[in-house]
Protein backbone atom coordinates (compact mmCIF):
# COMPACT_ATOMS: atom_id res chain seq x y z
CA UNK A 1 0.00 0.00 0.00
CA UNK A 2 3.18 2.61 0.58
CA UNK A 3 4.26 2.05 -2.66
CA UNK A 4 0.98 3.02 -4.24
CA UNK A 5 1.07 6.47 -6.05
CA UNK A 6 -1.36 9.23 -5.36
CA UNK A 7 -3.92 8.89 -8.33
CA UNK A 8 -4.30 12.37 -8.47
CA UNK A 9 -0.46 12.03 -9.66
CA UNK A 10 -0.63 9.36 -11.95
CA UNK A 11 -2.95 10.88 -14.14
CA UNK A 12 -1.10 14.57 -13.38
CA UNK A 13 -4.52 16.33 -12.69
CA UNK A 14 -5.44 18.46 -9.36
CA UNK A 15 -7.99 17.33 -6.48
CA UNK A 16 -10.20 19.77 -7.86
CA UNK A 17 -9.69 18.01 -11.39
CA UNK A 18 -13.51 17.82 -13.28
CA UNK A 19 -14.44 14.86 -14.73
CA UNK A 20 -13.86 15.73 -18.31
CA UNK A 21 -10.27 17.21 -17.26
CA UNK A 22 -9.50 13.42 -15.41
CA UNK A 23 -11.20 11.71 -19.14
CA UNK A 24 -8.72 13.42 -21.09
CA UNK A 25 -5.77 12.83 -18.61
CA UNK A 26 -6.30 9.49 -18.68
CA UNK A 27 -6.61 9.03 -23.00
CA UNK A 28 -3.48 10.59 -23.49
CA UNK A 29 -1.78 8.22 -20.54
CA UNK A 30 -3.34 4.85 -21.90
CA UNK A 31 -2.33 6.02 -25.31
CA UNK A 32 1.02 6.83 -25.18
CA UNK A 33 1.70 3.42 -23.16
CA UNK A 34 -1.00 1.39 -24.63
CA UNK A 35 0.61 -2.21 -25.33
CA UNK A 36 0.31 -2.06 -29.09
CA UNK A 37 2.62 0.64 -29.23
CA UNK A 38 4.93 -0.45 -26.74
CA UNK A 39 5.21 -4.40 -27.11
CA UNK A 40 6.84 -6.45 -24.42
CA UNK A 41 7.56 -3.13 -22.85
CA UNK A 42 6.48 -4.06 -19.07
CA UNK A 43 7.14 -0.56 -17.77
CA UNK A 44 4.74 0.93 -20.41
CA UNK A 45 2.43 -2.29 -19.48
CA UNK A 46 2.46 -1.65 -14.96
CA UNK A 47 2.43 2.78 -16.36
CA UNK A 48 -0.24 1.76 -18.79
CA UNK A 49 -2.46 -0.26 -15.68
CA UNK A 50 -1.47 2.17 -13.13
CA UNK A 51 -3.17 4.61 -15.42
CA UNK A 52 -6.29 2.52 -15.31
CA UNK A 53 -6.50 1.94 -12.10
CA UNK A 54 -6.25 5.14 -11.28
CA UNK A 55 -8.94 6.85 -13.54
CA UNK A 56 -11.34 3.63 -12.25
CA UNK A 57 -11.50 4.97 -9.02
CA UNK A 58 -11.36 8.89 -9.97
CA UNK A 59 -14.20 9.18 -12.70
CA UNK A 60 -16.60 7.54 -10.02
CA UNK A 61 -17.78 9.72 -7.69
CA UNK A 62 -18.32 7.29 -5.05
CA UNK A 63 -15.27 6.14 -5.38
CA UNK A 64 -13.52 9.12 -5.88
CA UNK A 65 -15.03 10.69 -2.07
CA UNK A 66 -13.82 7.55 -0.25
CA UNK A 67 -10.64 7.72 -2.38
CA UNK A 68 -10.14 11.65 -1.08
CA UNK A 69 -11.55 10.87 2.52
CA UNK A 70 -9.71 7.55 3.33
CA UNK A 71 -6.66 7.23 0.40
CA UNK A 72 -5.91 3.69 -0.61
CA UNK A 73 -6.98 2.03 2.54
CA UNK A 74 -10.45 3.01 1.64
CA UNK A 75 -11.70 3.49 5.20
CA UNK A 76 -13.47 1.30 8.01
CA UNK A 77 -14.12 -2.66 7.47
CA UNK A 78 -17.02 -3.54 5.18
CA UNK A 79 -16.48 -0.87 2.89
CA UNK A 80 -13.06 -2.50 0.98
CA UNK A 81 -11.04 -1.85 3.50
CA UNK A 82 -8.65 -4.23 5.69
CA UNK A 83 -5.89 -3.11 4.61
CA UNK A 84 -6.70 -4.11 0.58
CA UNK A 85 -7.74 -0.88 -0.81
CA UNK A 86 -9.52 -0.65 -3.67
CA UNK A 87 -8.41 -3.75 -5.21
CA UNK A 88 -6.22 -5.60 -3.24
CA UNK A 89 -2.38 -7.04 -3.42
CA UNK A 90 -2.77 -7.85 -6.77
CA UNK A 91 -3.66 -4.57 -8.22
CA UNK A 92 -5.30 -4.07 -11.21
CA UNK A 93 -5.12 -6.93 -14.27
CA UNK A 94 -5.18 -6.09 -17.60
CA UNK A 95 -8.35 -8.19 -18.39
CA UNK A 96 -10.28 -5.97 -15.96
CA UNK A 97 -8.59 -2.77 -18.06
CA UNK A 98 -10.02 -4.17 -21.56
CA UNK A 99 -13.53 -5.11 -19.78
CA UNK A 100 -14.32 -1.60 -17.67
CA UNK A 101 -12.33 0.68 -20.21
CA UNK A 102 -12.62 0.02 -23.54
CA UNK A 103 -15.69 1.89 -24.05
CA UNK A 104 -14.33 5.11 -23.52
CA UNK A 105 -11.98 4.95 -26.73
CA UNK A 106 -14.50 3.36 -28.97
CA UNK A 107 -13.18 0.12 -28.65
CA UNK A 108 -9.86 0.90 -29.60
CA UNK A 109 -8.39 -1.87 -26.73
CA UNK A 110 -7.36 -5.12 -28.12
CA UNK A 111 -4.36 -7.02 -29.80
CA UNK A 112 -2.10 -9.94 -28.05
CA UNK A 113 -4.64 -8.82 -24.56
CA UNK A 114 -7.90 -9.31 -26.12
CA UNK A 115 -7.67 -11.21 -29.45
CA UNK A 116 -7.54 -14.52 -30.57
CA UNK A 117 -7.11 -15.88 -33.94
CA UNK A 118 -10.18 -15.87 -36.47
CA UNK A 119 -11.14 -12.56 -35.36
CA UNK A 120 -12.75 -13.65 -31.90
CA UNK A 121 -12.34 -12.69 -28.15
CA UNK A 122 -10.37 -15.56 -26.25
CA UNK A 123 -12.07 -13.88 -22.90
CA UNK A 124 -15.04 -15.94 -21.35
CA UNK A 125 -18.44 -14.35 -22.46
CA UNK A 126 -19.97 -11.64 -20.07
CA UNK A 127 -22.61 -12.17 -17.08
CA UNK A 128 -24.77 -9.89 -16.69
CA UNK A 129 -25.51 -8.63 -13.02
CA UNK A 130 -28.56 -8.02 -11.12
CA UNK A 131 -29.74 -4.88 -9.62
CA UNK A 132 -28.99 -3.68 -6.30
CA UNK A 133 -31.79 -3.31 -3.11
CA UNK A 134 -31.35 -0.15 -0.99
CA UNK A 135 -33.65 -0.23 1.97
CA UNK A 136 -33.39 1.64 5.64
CA UNK A 137 -33.53 0.34 8.49
CA UNK A 138 -34.49 2.07 11.52
CA UNK A 139 -32.20 1.07 14.54
CA UNK A 140 -32.51 2.54 18.41
CA UNK A 141 -29.56 3.20 20.25
CA UNK A 142 -29.86 0.12 22.28
CA UNK A 143 -29.76 -2.14 19.13
CA UNK A 144 -26.94 -0.04 18.09
CA UNK A 145 -25.22 -0.54 21.26
CA UNK A 146 -25.21 -4.17 21.17
CA UNK A 147 -25.45 -5.18 17.15
CA UNK A 148 -29.19 -6.78 16.27
CA UNK A 149 -30.24 -9.60 13.70
CA UNK A 150 -32.70 -8.28 11.53
CA UNK A 151 -34.86 -10.50 9.46
CA UNK A 152 -37.08 -8.56 6.85
CA UNK A 153 -39.41 -9.47 4.05
CA UNK A 154 -38.22 -7.92 0.49
CA UNK A 155 -39.73 -8.10 -2.82
CA UNK A 156 -37.02 -9.03 -5.22
CA UNK A 157 -36.11 -10.26 -8.53
CA UNK A 158 -35.86 -14.10 -8.13
CA UNK A 159 -34.22 -16.82 -10.16
CA UNK A 160 -36.88 -18.28 -12.28
CA UNK A 161 -37.16 -22.04 -10.41
CA UNK A 162 -38.26 -23.69 -14.21
CA UNK A 163 -35.79 -22.42 -16.25
CA UNK A 164 -32.71 -22.19 -13.59
CA UNK A 165 -32.52 -18.51 -14.60
CA UNK A 166 -31.82 -18.56 -18.11
CA UNK A 167 -34.61 -17.97 -19.75
CA UNK A 168 -34.63 -20.83 -21.98
CA UNK A 169 -36.87 -23.67 -22.10
CA UNK A 170 -36.25 -26.45 -19.39
CA UNK A 171 -33.06 -24.47 -19.07
CA UNK A 172 -31.83 -26.27 -21.90
CA UNK A 173 -33.14 -24.47 -25.39
CA UNK A 174 -29.80 -22.84 -26.51
CA UNK A 175 -27.32 -22.58 -29.46
CA UNK A 176 -24.00 -21.19 -29.76
CA UNK A 177 -23.97 -17.78 -31.11
CA UNK A 178 -22.77 -18.22 -34.56
CA UNK A 179 -21.30 -14.59 -35.08
CA UNK A 180 -18.84 -14.91 -32.06
CA UNK A 181 -18.89 -18.25 -31.83
CA UNK A 182 -19.81 -18.93 -27.97
CA UNK A 183 -17.06 -16.14 -27.04
CA UNK A 184 -19.44 -13.59 -26.33
CA UNK A 185 -17.43 -10.67 -28.17
CA UNK A 186 -16.08 -10.00 -31.72
CA UNK A 187 -12.73 -7.91 -32.60
CA UNK A 188 -12.17 -6.19 -35.93
CA UNK A 189 -9.18 -4.28 -37.10
CA UNK A 190 -8.77 -0.77 -38.39
CA UNK A 191 -6.02 1.55 -39.25
CA UNK A 192 -6.18 4.87 -36.62
CA UNK A 193 -3.59 7.35 -36.70
CA UNK A 194 -1.36 5.21 -34.27
CA UNK A 195 -1.31 2.10 -36.72
CA UNK A 196 -3.35 -0.90 -36.71
CA UNK A 197 -5.17 -1.72 -33.66
CA UNK A 198 -7.98 -3.73 -32.67
CA UNK A 199 -11.43 -3.34 -31.95
CA UNK A 200 -13.14 -5.69 -29.56
CA UNK A 201 -16.86 -5.08 -28.68
CA UNK A 202 -20.26 -7.25 -27.53
CA UNK A 203 -21.23 -9.35 -29.74
CA UNK A 204 -24.49 -7.85 -31.37
CA UNK A 205 -26.22 -11.40 -32.01
CA UNK A 206 -26.25 -12.50 -28.90
CA UNK A 207 -25.56 -9.48 -26.20
CA UNK A 208 -22.48 -10.73 -25.44
CA UNK A 209 -23.53 -14.30 -23.47
CA UNK A 210 -22.37 -16.42 -26.25
CA UNK A 211 -25.29 -18.97 -26.86
CA UNK A 212 -29.31 -18.02 -28.04
CA UNK A 213 -32.20 -19.03 -26.37
CA UNK A 214 -34.32 -21.41 -29.03
CA UNK A 215 -37.32 -21.48 -27.14
CA UNK A 216 -38.08 -18.99 -24.45
CA UNK A 217 -39.38 -20.08 -21.21
CA UNK A 218 -43.49 -19.97 -20.25
CA UNK A 219 -43.04 -19.13 -16.80
CA UNK A 220 -40.62 -15.87 -17.20
CA UNK A 221 -41.18 -15.56 -21.03
CA UNK A 222 -37.29 -15.29 -21.08
CA UNK A 223 -36.26 -13.12 -18.72
CA UNK A 224 -34.48 -15.82 -16.00
CA UNK A 225 -36.36 -13.86 -13.09
CA UNK A 226 -39.26 -13.42 -11.39
CA UNK A 227 -40.79 -11.34 -8.51
CA UNK A 228 -41.64 -12.63 -4.83
CA UNK A 229 -41.01 -11.28 -1.54
CA UNK A 230 -37.67 -13.02 -0.40
CA UNK A 231 -37.30 -13.52 3.50
CA UNK A 232 -33.95 -11.80 4.19
CA UNK A 233 -31.65 -12.51 7.37
CA UNK A 234 -28.69 -10.12 7.94
CA UNK A 235 -26.22 -9.05 10.75
CA UNK A 236 -26.13 -5.47 12.19
CA UNK A 237 -22.74 -5.03 13.31
CA UNK A 238 -22.56 -2.59 16.89
CA UNK A 239 -21.40 1.05 16.44
CA UNK A 240 -22.39 1.57 13.21
CA UNK A 241 -23.73 5.02 12.70
CA UNK A 242 -26.80 7.09 10.93
CA UNK A 243 -26.34 7.43 7.07
CA UNK A 244 -23.79 4.05 6.95
CA UNK A 245 -24.05 1.59 4.01
CA UNK A 246 -24.03 -2.30 4.83
CA UNK A 247 -23.58 -4.12 1.75
CA UNK A 248 -24.55 -8.13 1.44
CA UNK A 249 -23.26 -9.42 -1.75
CA UNK A 250 -25.36 -11.56 -3.62
CA UNK A 251 -28.49 -10.98 -1.74
CA UNK A 252 -30.04 -8.38 -4.17
CA UNK A 253 -32.01 -8.90 -7.40
CA UNK A 254 -31.11 -11.90 -9.41
CA UNK A 255 -30.06 -11.13 -13.22
CA UNK A 256 -31.40 -11.65 -16.15
CA UNK A 257 -30.25 -14.97 -17.85
CA UNK A 258 -28.54 -16.65 -15.07
CA UNK A 259 -26.34 -13.35 -14.55
CA UNK A 260 -24.63 -12.37 -10.74
CA UNK A 261 -27.11 -11.37 -8.85
CA UNK A 262 -26.91 -7.41 -7.37
CA UNK A 263 -25.83 -6.61 -3.72
CA UNK A 264 -28.36 -5.41 -0.51
CA UNK A 265 -27.42 -2.66 0.57
CA UNK A 266 -28.67 -1.54 4.20
CA UNK A 267 -28.76 2.00 5.03
CA UNK A 268 -28.79 2.88 9.01
CA UNK A 269 -31.55 5.08 10.05
CA UNK A 270 -30.41 5.83 13.59
CA UNK A 271 -33.59 6.77 16.02
CA UNK A 272 -33.18 9.36 18.51
CA UNK A 273 -33.49 8.12 22.30
CA UNK A 274 -35.61 10.32 24.21
CA UNK A 275 -32.63 11.19 26.96
CA UNK A 276 -29.18 10.34 25.32
CA UNK A 277 -27.62 12.20 22.68
CA UNK A 278 -25.17 10.71 20.34
CA UNK A 279 -21.41 12.49 19.53
CA UNK A 280 -19.39 9.47 17.81
CA UNK A 281 -19.19 6.60 19.98
CA UNK A 282 -19.63 9.14 22.99
CA UNK A 283 -22.97 9.94 24.64
CA UNK A 284 -23.94 13.01 26.33
CA UNK A 285 -27.23 13.60 29.01
CA UNK A 286 -27.98 17.05 30.58
CA UNK A 287 -28.43 16.24 33.95
CA UNK A 288 -30.45 19.21 35.75
CA UNK A 289 -30.53 19.43 39.34
CA UNK A 290 -31.49 21.57 41.85
CA UNK A 291 -29.87 23.72 43.85
CA UNK A 292 -29.74 22.80 47.38
CA UNK A 293 -28.08 19.26 45.55
CA UNK A 294 -25.73 21.80 43.63
CA UNK A 295 -24.74 23.33 46.95
CA UNK A 296 -25.02 20.15 49.23
CA UNK A 297 -23.99 17.70 47.02
CA UNK A 298 -25.74 14.21 47.05
CA UNK A 299 -26.64 11.15 44.87
CA UNK A 300 -28.69 11.31 41.92
CA UNK A 301 -29.68 8.22 39.03
CA UNK A 302 -28.71 9.32 35.48
CA UNK A 303 -29.87 7.00 32.81
CA UNK A 304 -27.61 4.45 30.24
CA UNK A 305 -28.01 2.67 27.52
CA UNK A 306 -27.93 -0.46 29.41
CA UNK A 307 -30.49 0.83 32.27
CA UNK A 308 -29.92 3.53 35.33
CA UNK A 309 -26.53 4.57 36.83
CA UNK A 310 -26.22 6.15 40.41
CA UNK A 311 -23.89 9.10 40.37
CA UNK A 312 -22.59 10.84 43.36
CA UNK A 313 -22.70 14.87 43.53
CA UNK A 314 -19.65 16.85 45.05
CA UNK A 315 -20.94 19.52 47.49
CA UNK A 316 -20.55 22.93 45.34
CA UNK A 317 -21.16 21.48 41.78
CA UNK A 318 -21.36 24.18 39.23
CA UNK A 319 -23.47 24.19 35.99
CA UNK A 320 -21.54 22.96 32.73
CA UNK A 321 -19.15 20.52 34.79
CA UNK A 322 -19.09 17.54 33.04
CA UNK A 323 -18.82 14.12 34.86
CA UNK A 324 -17.86 10.98 32.84
CA UNK A 325 -19.23 7.28 32.97
CA UNK A 326 -16.44 5.64 31.31
CA UNK A 327 -17.09 2.69 29.23
CA UNK A 328 -20.92 3.63 29.30
CA UNK A 329 -21.22 5.03 25.62
CA UNK A 330 -21.21 3.29 22.25
CA UNK A 331 -18.89 0.64 21.02
CA UNK A 332 -16.13 1.25 18.40
CA UNK A 333 -17.48 -0.75 14.80
CA UNK A 334 -12.95 -0.79 13.97
CA UNK A 335 -13.14 -2.64 17.46
CA UNK A 336 -11.19 0.14 19.25
CA UNK A 337 -13.01 -0.11 22.20
CA UNK A 338 -15.99 1.60 23.72
CA UNK A 339 -16.82 5.49 24.27
CA UNK A 340 -17.83 7.38 27.29
CA UNK A 341 -21.45 8.57 28.88
CA UNK A 342 -20.84 12.62 29.54
CA UNK A 343 -23.33 13.93 32.35
CA UNK A 344 -23.55 17.77 31.34
CA UNK A 345 -24.57 19.35 34.59
CA UNK A 346 -26.89 21.98 34.32
CA UNK A 347 -28.68 23.90 37.53
CA UNK A 348 -32.02 24.89 37.66
CA UNK A 349 -33.37 28.43 38.72
CA UNK A 350 -36.86 28.10 40.08
CA UNK A 351 -39.16 30.82 37.99
CA UNK A 352 -41.42 30.75 40.88
CA UNK A 353 -41.32 31.30 45.01
CA UNK A 354 -44.06 30.72 47.57
CA UNK A 355 -44.05 33.09 50.38
CA UNK A 356 -41.81 30.91 52.27
CA UNK A 357 -39.42 29.68 49.36
CA UNK A 358 -38.91 33.14 49.16
CA UNK A 359 -38.31 34.16 52.59
CA UNK A 360 -35.80 31.20 52.33
CA UNK A 361 -33.38 32.43 49.92
CA UNK A 362 -34.26 36.58 51.19
CA UNK A 363 -32.36 35.22 54.62
CA UNK A 364 -29.41 33.98 52.70
CA UNK A 365 -28.79 36.45 50.44
CA UNK A 366 -27.11 38.74 52.69
CA UNK A 367 -24.54 35.46 53.58
CA UNK A 368 -21.01 35.47 52.15
CA UNK A 369 -20.63 32.34 50.37
CA UNK A 370 -23.92 33.14 48.90
CA UNK A 371 -22.36 35.53 46.27
CA UNK A 372 -19.80 34.51 44.05
CA UNK A 373 -15.98 36.11 44.94
CA UNK A 374 -13.67 37.63 42.16
CA UNK A 375 -11.78 34.63 42.00
CA UNK A 376 -14.98 32.72 41.75
CA UNK A 377 -15.88 34.46 38.69
CA UNK A 378 -12.63 34.61 37.20
CA UNK A 379 -12.15 30.70 37.21
CA UNK A 380 -15.94 29.95 36.04
CA UNK A 381 -15.11 32.99 33.11
CA UNK A 382 -12.26 30.93 32.53
CA UNK A 383 -13.66 27.46 32.12
CA UNK A 384 -16.58 29.20 29.81
CA UNK A 385 -13.67 30.20 27.65
CA UNK A 386 -12.01 27.05 27.40
CA UNK A 387 -15.67 25.66 26.03
CA UNK A 388 -15.92 28.17 23.72
CA UNK A 389 -12.75 27.80 22.81
CA UNK A 390 -12.90 24.26 21.86
CA UNK A 391 -16.34 24.78 19.80
CA UNK A 392 -14.81 27.15 17.56
CA UNK A 393 -11.58 24.54 17.12
CA UNK A 394 -14.13 21.92 16.28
Amino acid sequence: MANKRDYYEVLGVGKDASADEIKKAYRKLALKYHPDRNPDDKVAEEKFKEAAEAYDVLSNDDKRKKYDQFGHSMGPQGFGGGGGGFYGAGGFSMEDIFSQFGDIFGGHFGGQWGGAAGGRSSRRPRQRKGGDIRIRVKLTLEEIAKGVTKTLKIPTLTKCEYCQGTGAKDGTAFKTCPTCHGQGRVITTQQTMFGAMQSESVCPECDGEGRIITSTCTHCHGEGVTRKENVVSFNIPAGVQDGQTLSLPGKGNAARHAGVPGDLLVVIEEQKHPELIRDGNDLIYNLMLDIPTAALGGSVEVPTISGRARLKIAPGTQPGKVLRLRGKGLPSTEGYGTGDELVNVMVYVPETLNDKEKAAFESLQSEPNIKPTEATKSRLFSKLRHIFDKKEEG
